[in-house]
């Protein structure tokens, strides 16, 4: 069973989560165009961060970071071995849920050039590409030369609590 669930602090699982997805961007991309946040930053107030179990075990995550006019995606990451089960769109369900929640129509998200799976994810999920935001929009170019830019229009609700998981019941295929 597939459940994703919010992790208000910084764990073990997201310690590892998070080390995975920087080893797989380290390999990629100069230091420079690494534009992830740190472990610490990604439990503040204004982001919401979540863990997908596949029965039990953490194999994937990611996060919102909720502004005044949009949120954006944040370490977004399924275990490459756990790819293709649903857990990348159960993850994203739920960030779009949280900012719909909050009132908010717009989520927005930074991604690179040689991801092309989680492109492939997004697009599926209805991003499309757009030009460079705040902050990204004020970085030199060669800064953001391997990033790429996507958005998508939510229908927003009015402010509600959302429960602290979600689970999604039969395989992870959902």
């Amino acid at each position: 069973m597939l459940a994703i669930e919010r992790a208000p602090e910084p764990t073990d699982e997201a310690r590892v989560l998070i080390g995975e997805l920087e080893a797989v961007l380290a390999a990629e991309y100069p230091p420079e165009q690494r534009h992830g946040l740190s472990l610490e930053a990604i439990f503040q107030p204004q982001i919401r961060f979540f863990l997908a179990r596949l029965d039990g075990v953490a194999v994937g995550c990611g996060g919102v970071l909720l502004l005044a006019d949009f949120a954006e995606v944040k370490r977004m990451y399924v275990r490459a071995s756990q790819r293709g089960r649903g857990i990348g769109q159960a993850l994203l369900a739920r960030i779009e849920a949280e900012t719909s929640a909050v009132g908010l129509a717009v989520l927005r998200l930074e991604t690179g050039t040689a991801q092309e799976a989680a492109m492939r994810l997004y697009e599926k999920a209805g991003f499309r590409r757009c030009e460079a935001f705040h902050p990204y929009a004020a970085m030199p170019p060669e800064r953001i030369a391997g990033s790429v830019f996507f958005e998508k229009r939510l229908v927003s609700c009015p402010r509600r609590s959302l429960p602290t998981a979600t689970t999604v019941r039969g395989s992870a295929g959902y």
